[in-house]
């Protein structure tokens, strides 16, 4: 069977809903440090919190891709994770910001954040990863690079709307402050707004998306439709016949994805201590930095959104990736420099350039090295170079806070370190396709 090219409109709509999954992610990126910070952790610990977004990434993703891979309903394949996952992600939504409003203790409020948070990135990752492998199930590979650059657009500018809401409703005259303990109603609402769009945008693809068949999909990707079903290979089977591509990615996506964990975790107080010149989290210049934050994040989305149009230009797309990767090492490096809040949207419009490659070009390497048969479980398991290094970031910031001096601005310079070293772990991909 001849491999069908998609329109424009159709590659839209298979990736249309990581709009809304975007949004929630990037205030769960966004504000989980300063949700906790405010509810009275100290800032040696605030890498711990970010342990359990990754862990639940690397035990649910692989799961999606492993049981939507042999999942067949009238619904499709992949759609109906996305849909349990989505439902999951909007309550969850409402309840978090809300951690310290149900006259819990200090310990309480902590435990009810812990397991609201473990919750909203379990079901973001499980609404998250169906979009990845509609494109690897119903792409050619022609199309590919498209079809990934359509979801990298969709996803910064989910992340462009979800990182403004605070600033957005404080700027409206929504309350930034709140008692001590308590989350600000701007970032309440932040949540309740995005947990209303991502239903809506999954609503969108749950309707306008038809997955192929088993019979069309067996045929789209070379499979023979009549051959005996056998017993699908565990997932250690899988790795160790998968791909280089899968092990070399893998090493460059390690130092890329600790890096940013360091950005995530560390750039509410960092900007809090050098432009507002405070680390008191119930002060107001504390929670001004907070909503400036989302605003730095979201010109960081403008730049990987400007930058996503500059990478196919490259001829060699390994050469994007390096270049990439070393203009974002520059940009955590000058955020250690810079002491004023617009000087600080050069840095995070060269962050946006590492964030484009590292959406992109990791997916098309992966998959164009993939057969059809187990790209579900594939990419499932490719998430736990996404999750392993951030889990290891997260599980070693206090100890490397204390090494840099303790000041979180510190770890910017740290990040810098680690993008310059995945940049020179490029070197040893190679872009070969499975047999």
């Amino acid at each position: 069977m001849q491999k069908a090219r998609l329109t424009f409109w159709q590659l839209w709509n298979i990736s249309f809903g990581f709009f809304g999954v975007q949004i929630a992610y990037s205030l769960q990126s966004a504000n989980i440090s300063r949700i906790f910070a405010t509810l009275g952790a100290d800032p040696h610990s605030l890498s711990f919190f970010w342990i359990l977004p990754p862990l639940m990434g690397m035990v649910v993703q692989p799961l999606v891709g492993k049981y939507s891979d042999r999942t067949w309903c009238r619904f499709g394949r992949r759609i109906p994770y996305l849909f349990l996952g989505s439902l999951i992600a909007i309550a969850v939504m409402c309840l978090l910001p809300n951690a310290g409003n149900f006259s819990f203790t200090f310990a309480g409020a902590m435990i009810f954040g812990l397991v609201a948070l473990m919750l909203l990135d379990t079901s973001i990752n499980m609404a998250m990863q169906p979009f990845k492998m509609l494109v690897g199930d119903m792409v050619n590979e022609e199309q590919k690079g498209q079809a990934y650059s359509i979801q990298s657009f969709l996803c910064n500018a989910g992340s462009l709307v979800g990182y403004i809401f605070p600033f957005l409703f404080a700027w409206i005259g929504i309350a930034n402050t709140a008692p001590e303990g308590q989350i600000p109603d701007t970032v309440k609402y932040s949540f309740y707004i995005g947990a209303f769009i991502l239903i809506l945008c999954v609503l969108f693809t749950t309707f306008k998306v038809k997955e192929m068949p088993p019979k069309e999909y067996a045929e789209f990707h070379g499979i023979d439709p009549d051959r005996k079903e056998e017993k699908a290979p565990s997932m250690f089977t899988l790795l160790k016949n998968a791909p280089s591509a899968f092990w070399t990615v893998g090493i460059v996506q390690f130092f890329c994805w600790a890096a940013f964990l360091y950005m995530w975790t560390y750039t509410n107080g960092a900007i809090a201590d050098t432009v507002w010149g405070t680390t008191d989290v119930t002060s107001e210049g504390y929670q001004t930095a907070g909503n400036w934050v989302g605003i730095l994040f979201a010109v960081q989305a403008v730049g990987s959104v400007l930058w996503a149009l500059v990478i196919p230009k490259f001829r060699n797309i390994k050469t994007a990736y390096v270049v990439s990767l070393l203009v974002g090492a520059v940009g955590f490096a000058s955020v250690f420099f810079i002491h004023d809040q617009y000087l600080l949207f050069i840095s995070f419009l060269l962050i946006g350039v590492a964030w484009a490659a590292m959406l992109a070009v990791p997916f098309t390497l992966l998959t164009n090295s993939l057969s059809g048969d187990h790209i579900g479980t594939y990419l499932g398991l490719f998430n736990g170079t996404i999750c392993l290094p951030q889990i290891v970031a997260a599980a070693c910031g206090g100890l490397v806070l204390k090494l840099v001096g303790g000041a979180q601005v510190s770890m910017f310079i740290v990040a810098g370190v680690l993008l310059v070293l995945g940049a020179m772990s490029v070197y040893f991909v190679k872009e070969k396709k499975k047999a």
